[in-house]
């Protein structure tokens, strides 16, 4: 049996934010789901949630997610008094109790997997999570003898100038026998400059203590600035660039690519410089998709092209065509084989199959048919200055160039508006429909200053 206490009490106060740290998104997620998804491997019996510093930002961001223990920590006092907290919920738990820092987003799985079996394979009192790192510095060292049996850790202040030289570092991720740990925790003492009680004391006081190496020492870097929330960033999309292209999808330029963990590509896709892809999207085979596109929380079918395009929360079905410089929102559907063209913005608009729009419209709140042609210029005009209206348009209808409609309003099938139309009432099936004023000519007519020098 495992229990699980994640650290999420901290303000973070580098961040210099009025969110918690472990809120702060890298790829699409926040740092502490992150670390929950990396419990994915162990099946935990219990999730604790050790938070503090905006508690009910992190249980309302947290709230979807099922068996959580949320443990507030009043006063944050240290990571041993944080993990005291739980003390009152695991009465009579005879597993282990795994410890992580809820800033350590990029701790794979399968770390985390490794690290429990060597604890209980071994039959640990604790084991520690550690890491060579190139530069050390700032970091507590870990001393171990040949059989990675932990003798002592020393922090960074601490270190003597040949004891810096080792470059094995606390990961600050920890598993515990927990009945051996109740034997210590309870005892802990604030005997430092900060007056805080730190987990790593009771280690002097385990037996035997183990530290388990991982292999990327990226996986433990830790985020307490936004230099580091980027340089995480960086590191995660380059994992998630080098798993899609492994998996059948080409990325023309990939530094100037970014993708969320969230987004979900079919093989023999292109991805073009210049584009990215956020939220639960998902992109189909064939289809190419960029440059210069932001495609979020949307559904894009096989053999769909996009260029220099903004698309979210969308679906595009198979074959069409989006771009260049159009906008997509507000849940617009576009059907099969359409043609969404130059500055062209769908705002909860659905287009049936094989229809084209194919420049300077706007379509708010509409439902076209299929084979309906948008004439250049056509709009909508869905708002009263109060609520919005629909527009239905019916099969194979074509709207002139310049045309106007009035919503609400319902324009029947096989319908074609004269240009320059502005059409307030139902038009029915099958006719030609003109509403605008008619062209008058004034012979002889000038400008009111040039008659006035006339006379003069």
């Amino acid at each position: 049996m495992v229990a699980v206490a994640i650290l999420a009490a901290g303000k973070g106060t580098r961040m210099k934010s009025s969110l918690p740290k472990v809120l702060h998104s890298v790829g699409g997620k926040t740092m502490v789901e992150r670390v929950l998804e990396g419990l994915s491997g162990i099946n935990p019996e219990h999730q604790f949630i050790i938070f503090g510093f905006g508690k009910d930002q992190v249980q309302n961001a947290l709230s979807h997610r099922p068996n959580l223990t949320f443990v507030e920590q009043a006063e944050q006092l240290g990571t041993g008094h944080a993990v005291q907290q739980v003390i009152p919920h695991l009465e009579g738990f005879e597993g282990d109790l795994l410890v992580l820092n809820g800033d350590l987003p990029l701790l794979r799985p399968s770390t985390i997997e490794n690290l429990v079996k060597t604890h209980q394979e071994k039959g640990n009192a604790a084991t520690l999570l550690t890491a060579q790192l190139p530069d050390p510095t700032g970091y507590g060292r870990v001393f171990c003898n040949d059989q990675n049996i932990v003798t002592e850790i020393v922090e960074h202040r601490d270190c003597t100038p040949a004891q810096r030289q080792n470059p094995r570092i606390n990961a600050g991720a920890y598993c515990f026998n927990w009945q051996a740990l109740m034997q210590v925790l309870p005892h802990l003492k604030a005997d430092n400059d900060q007056k805080e009680y730190y987990l790593t004391d009771v280690v002097k006081d385990l037996n035997p203590v183990m530290a388990f190496n991982v292999e990327d020492y990226q996986e433990i870097l830790g985020i307490n600035n936004r230099k580091q929330l980027a340089e995480a960033y960086a590191i995660l999309q380059d994992r998630i660039k080098d798993q899609w292209m492994a998996a059948g999808v080409t990325l023309i330029d990939p530094i100037s690519t970014t993708i969320d963990t969230t987004v979900h590509i079919e093989p023999d896709v292109i991805i073009e410089p210049q584009t990215h892809l956020r939220g639960d999207t998902t992109i189909g085979t064939g289809s190419r998709i960029g440059p210069g596109s932001l495609i979020e929380d949307s559904q894009i079918g096989a053999n769909v092209t996009v260029a220099f395009s903004v698309i979210s929360d969308s679906v595009i079905q198979d074959g069409a065509r989006v771009g260049p410089y159009a906008h997509l929102r507000g849940h617009a559907v576009v059907g099969e084989n359409c043609r969404i063209g130059n500055f062209v913005e769908l705002k909860k608009a659905t287009l049936g199959d094989r229809t084209n729009v194919a420049h300077l419209s706007y379509l708010g709140d509409a439902t076209l048919g299929t084979q309906v042609n948008v004439g250049a210029g056509t709009i909508t005009a869905n708002y009263d200055g109060y609520k919005k209206h629909p527009t239905i348009i019916g099969d194979r209808t074509k709207t002139g160039s310049n045309s106007v409609l009035v919503a609400p309003i319902t324009i029947g099938s096989d319908v074609t508006v004269g240009a320059g139309s502005v059409i307030t009432k139902d038009v029915p099936d099958d006719c030609l429909v003109v509403a605008r004023a008619p062209q008058k000519s004034v012979p002889g007519w000038r400008p009111r200053h040039l008659r006035e020098e006339k006379k003069e």
